[in-house]
């Protein structure tokens, strides 16, 4: 049984945002950091994974989609990705990165103290690019979740980078929202658990951080990115899930 966990999902490759939360006196004090997936594809992927890796065990990952796109792109498994930042991101990995993002599993449980057995994941336990929102159809999350223990209360997931917590059938769900992209408004957003469930926002200096990103990537199109990404121009409005919007009960 753990403590306290900080939780933070879809770093996207975003140094500063990691950062400024990795700062943060709860995070840093926290028994454990755990990722919820997409940690990589994004502007910054080598600085991000290797000072993740740095902290030690300390940190328990988990893969999301954008992961495992990137591994099955280097690996010749595909030949494309959606995300155009992908393909470059995938060819700045070492082969230790691949390896790394290869062992990762797809769902994890914690006991954490206060809250019981806790899930985390990145989209769905079943699924790493299933959508659900807020405002997704009960009979949606009753599939989305199907085959979950019952024992477990709390389920932990990512990948719309919009943070909530919601009750679903009786069941605790969280997202933290995203670090490095988030949709709706700025800053890094993450999650604190144990003893109770905390939604948290850090704040930092977001026009030196978009300086940052122009400085030290080398991806030819930063700059439109990290204005994009790190001022949250895309508002949970126009954040687009298309076809999978979350909002079917039978997407």
């Amino acid at each position: 049984m753990v403590n306290r966990v900080a939780v933070l999902s879809d770093i996207h490759g975003v140094l500063p945002a990691l950062e400024a939360v990795l700062a943060e006196p709860d995070v840093s004090g926290a028994d454990h950091i755990v990722l919820t997936g997409d940690i990589a594809a994004g502007p910054q992927p080598t600085h991000v994974l290797d000072l993740l890796t740095g902290l030690g065990d300390r940190v328990l990952w988990i893969s999301g989609n954008a992961d495992r796109e990137l591994l099955e792109y280097r690996r010749g498994q595909r030949d494309t990705i959606p995300d155009p930042i992908a393909h470059w991101a995938a060819a700045q990995l070492r082969e230790d990165h691949l390896d790394l993002l290869d062992s990762l599993p797809s769902t994890l449980c914690l006991p954490v103290n206060g809250l019981g057995k806790v899930l985390f994941c990145h989209a769905t336990p079943r699924d790493d690019e299933e959508v659900v929102l807020v405002d997704s159809d009960l009979d949606r999350w009753h599939a989305a979740l199907a085959g979950v223990d019952p024992d477990i209360r709390i389920v932990v997931c990512g990948h719309t980078h919009m943070p909530f917590a919601r009750l679903v059938h009786g069941r605790l769900v969280v997202n933290p929202g995203s670090i490095g992209m988030p949709y709706g408004r700025t800053g890094a957003h993450w999650a604190l658990l144990g003893p109770g469930v905390e939604l948290r926002t850090t704040g930092f200096d977001l026009r030196a951080a978009v300086t940052r990103l122009v400085r030290h990537s080398a991806y030819p199109e930063v700059a439109e990115w990290a204005d994009y990404f790190v001022y949250a121009r895309a508002t949970d409005a126009d954040a687009a899930f298309t076809p999978r919007n979350g909002r079917e009960a039978d997407a």
